[in-house]
């Protein structure tokens, strides 16, 4: 980035390198990413990255958890107005600054970090789409303002978007959240099976008892997924494909969760099951174009 000082510079090497080794779905090493807001997405990242360590350290009580969060909060507003002597802050201070980034979607992160020392359970679809809009929906809406989109209908289909792959993800991980102590199959779709998330937590189900609850988990996940589909016609072309890409491959990954056993493993979409999802998603990109700023699929 251009007309930085030495240090700065050196803060968005540090963020850049946190973001390459703990690469997830988080979008800071694509290549498809405009190179000149590729340091600033890797700011974002740590900063939510550090915060994410926070609040999953294991060897502190909850209590002290939510004072070392709140302590990243008080660091957060300070550096939106002044330099730091800490990498994360210092770099994005920088990119608060240099892009006009709004600060509610850090704090909204911050909430979800709280609620993930605090809660391990959810009782409705609507309590999941209330931690989703402050676990993921932030990360879509700042990358939005990097990018200088501020149309409230690509924002609207950013955060069905955002919501939908961490539902999805929540979906692959089923087996090692559970381990976690923690269930993200909401109580409304358990009980509607007969179950309850502390038999769930307790190992007492098998695959053919939670699969009504998974299969009402993934139906609405792709609702958030066909509700997102406006989205890439929103974007520039590299970030198009991606967006695409993504799309595609989240619903993928539902189509092979209705199929797999997430309780014993994690499924992944492989190599083979990319090449086969290119037709649909070179068809998406020319409806793309073909009606831009409406459903693309």
């Amino acid at each position: 980035m251009p007309h930085e000082s030495p240090d700065v510079s050196q803060a968005y090497q540090h963020c850049l390198g946190l973001a390459r080794s703990h690469y997830e779905n988080f979008p800071t090493a694509s290549r498809l990413l405009p190179a000149d807001i590729r340091p600033a997405v890797a700011a974002i990242y740590a900063f939510a990255r550090h915060a994410d360590d926070i609040a999953d350290e294991g060897d502190a009580s909850p209590g002290v958890r939510l004072k070392r969060l709140e302590a990243w909060e008080s660091l957060l507003e300070r550096c939106a107005s002044e330099p730091l002597d800490h990498p994360v802050f210092l770099a994005l201070g920088d990119a608060i600054r240099r892009f006009g980034l709004p600060l509610q979607p850090f704090h909204d992160l911050l909430v979800a970090f709280r609620m993930d020392v605090t809660i391990h359970a959810y009782a409705s679809p609507d309590e999941l789409l209330f931690y989703c809009r402050h676990s993921a929906n932030p990360v879509g809406r700042l990358l939005l303002a990097l990018l200088g989109i501020h149309d409230p209908a690509a924002i609207a289909a950013s955060d069905q978007l955002c919501t939908a792959l961490q539902l999805t993800n929540f979906w692959q991980d089923l087996s090692s959240d559970l381990a976690r102590g923690r269930c993200y199959l909401c109580e409304t779709w358990l009980n509607q099976a007969g179950l309850d998330s502390l038999r769930l937590l307790q190992g007492e189900l098998d695959e053919q008892a939670v699969r009504p609850a998974l299969d009402a988990a993934i139906a609405f996940t792709n609702d958030r997924f066909r509700q997102a589909s406006p989205l890439p016609s929103h974007l520039p072309f590299r970030l198009r494909l991606q967006s695409i890409a993504t799309l595609c491959g989240g619903r993928a990954i539902l189509r092979r969760l209705s199929r797999a056993s997430p309780l014993k493993r994690r499924p992944v979409l492989t190599r083979s099951g990319w090449l086969a999802l290119i037709p649909g998603m070179a068809w998406f990109l020319g409806k793309s174009y073909l009606y831009p700023g409406k459903k693309a699929a």
